[in-house]
């Protein structure tokens, strides 16, 4: 697949793949993405993927944009090196207790689903860690079936519950803090997403395939207690 590299200020440059959020663009952002991460350069100062794109933020004192351009051009990995769809699932734990999910009547007569096939559909399906942003740890997932797109709440809420699962339009995450939010809530899961003590603060990165697991209130309590031990 081919880049469009633009610079977009005098330190970053915008490697884009296409214009439209579909898996082969998405796993071309994720494979530049691993390659100038393993590649370890002191002159890339950070990386920012994004659903079509991968935003290069450079030392510009240390090098120019032609330059990281061959450097970009270089690294793209070829379809052979690119090893995504081998690693496992990284499993979620998700209890979709009615307490835990607010907006579950919602998205059933938004979608005309009954709860049950709207929590059925979100659990079964598999998803990709698109990129992380709008809080540390939110991780933006790919992934989930059309028939769940729903609208943001024209209200969001002023506090959104650590480990609450939500979706908007057709995208679903996990909120890592407590943080104001507009998703649809329909359920929450008991493991840490974001934890800025551990060397990696977030247990998912841009590329990790993401499966959720069903479990029932009796386990997220459990599961939770072990989690603050």
């Amino acid at each position: 697949m081919g880049m469009n590299l633009i610079p977009a200020s005098d330190s970053s440059i915008l490697v884009i793949f296409g214009d439209e959020i579909t898996p082969v663009v998405q796993k071309s952002v994720h494979a530049l993405f691993h390659a100038l991460q393993a590649a370890q350069d002191h002159r890339i100062r950070n990386l920012h993927p994004g659903y079509v794109s991968l935003l290069v933020d450079f030392d510009p004192r240390a090098i120019s944009h032609d330059e990281i351009a061959a450097l970009i051009q270089s690294a793209k990995p070829s379809p052979a090196q690119d090893t995504e769809l081998q690693t496992p699932a990284v499993e979620i734990p998700v209890c979709y207790d009615s307490d835990f999910g607010p907006d579950q009547a919602d998205v059933a007569t938004h979608t005309g689903l009954s709860i049950s096939q709207v929590i059925q559909k979100h659990w079964s399906a598999s998803y990709t860690v698109a990129f992380l942003g709008f809080t540390a740890g939110f991780a933006y997932l790919s992934g989930m079936a059309f028939e769940l797109s729903i609208p943001r709440l024209a209200t969001p809420r002023r506090a959104v519950a650590v480990g609450s699962v939500g979706i908007a339009g057709n995208q679903t995450g996990i909120y890592p803090t407590v943080t104001p939010g507009g998703w649809r809530l329909i359920g929450r899961t008991p493991r840490q997403m974001f934890n800025p003590r551990r060397i990696q603060p977030s247990p998912v990165m841009p590329g990790d395939r993401i499966k959720f697991v069903p479990i029932d209130r009796r386990e997220f309590d459990r599961l939770l207690l072990e989690s603050a031990g």
